[in-house]
């Protein structure tokens, strides 16, 4: 669905992009991640066929930036980072007026605004001024604008930027649901967090540099070096350390609290024989699990260094 080879943007001496790499399947959620200035804009904006490359070549849905821009536009729906309502217009207006723009008539038209509003959650402010709305509620009628026209492609800049605790639960939901629905989704955020419970692939991008594009689990494993356990369990905490220190796979263990931090040795990913060790000696295991590795971590660790090699 999207497919770029070499993306470079330039501005005298700056790179704004260098080189950059992907490529997503349909039905793909790909969550773009890097701090301010990192290059997602610049990005998602040679995408949308609105900024021209340097050099280099993207196709979406099989058309070239070049040679097939305005089939490009009709495949997809570009949402900035910040936009404008009409002020003297209601919610459903706003939304008639711009699938009118598409050429969309009639009882059609009406239906699919109908439509929109049930997806993003913004059906009972479909008779309120538009210039009413909350930030949170802007983003989700920014949304549906550029739902109208069905496009294949999703490329959504920073749509969780600015919204309260609650917006950006209400905005995560619906993401997910366009996801379910088959569209292909690039959303680009700088609060990595948010992304991870909604995205299956992830692009760490810095200083214009591609870090890492791949799924959110292979993040975790590249930056995870060591695997880390955590063992809560019934007995003396220190006896079962020791009992784990004794085993060849493991490097370090540690009591943390009521719980025991088990770190393997380099290469070790196997640990089956740790709870039959435990559960053999009499203890009773309360937790066996494996640390999670946060998205947040896992890009600190990806980018260190990235910027330097522009």
């Amino acid at each position: 669905m999207i497919r770029t080879v070499n993306l470079t943007k330039k501005y005298g001496d700056f790179f704004a992009i260098k080189n950059i790499n992907l490529e997503l399947e349909q039905g793909d959620v790909y969550g773009f991640i890097g701090p301010n200035g990192a290059g997602k804009t610049t990005t998602m904006r040679i995408i949308a066929t609105l900024l021209e490359p340097s050099h280099g070549e993207a196709y979406v849905c099989g058309h070239s930036i070049y040679e097939n821009p305005r089939e490009i536009r009709r495949l997809v729906g570009y949402m900035p980072d910040f936009f404008g309502v009409y002020d003297d217009m209601k919610v459903i207006e706003y939304l008639e007026f711009f699938a009118a723009a598409y050429r969309i008539k009639g009882e059609a038209r009406r239906k699919r605004c109908d439509e929109l509003l049930e997806i993003v959650d913004l059906d009972f402010k479909r008779d309120a001024f538009a210039n009413t709305l909350s930030r949170g509620q802007t983003q989700r009628l920014g949304l549906a604008r550029v739902l109208l026209h069905d496009p294949q492609v999703l490329l959504l800049d920073e749509p969780l930027s600015g919204l309260d605790p609650r917006a950006r639960i209400e905005m995560r939901s619906v993401l997910r649901r366009l996801g379910q629905l088959g569209k292909t989704i690039v959303v680009s955020s700088h609060i990595l967090p948010e992304l991870a419970d909604i995205c299956n692939k992830v692009g760490i991008i810095d200083r214009g540099v591609l870090g890492y594009s791949g799924t959110v689990a292979d993040v975790m494993k590249i930056v995870r070096e060591k695997t880390i356990l955590q063992i809560a369990l019934r007995g003396d905490q220190a006896a079962a350390a020791e009992l784990l220190r004794k085993d060849p796979t493991v490097e370090e263990v540690r009591i943390d609290k009521e719980q025991l931090v088990v770190t393997l040795r380099s290469g070790q990913t196997e640990y089956a024989q740790l709870p039959t060790l435990l559960v053999s000696k009499g203890y009773q295991l309360l937790r066996f699990q494996e640390e999670e590795l946060n998205l947040e971590t896992a890009f600190m660790t990806l980018t260190k260094g990235v910027g330097a090699k522009i």
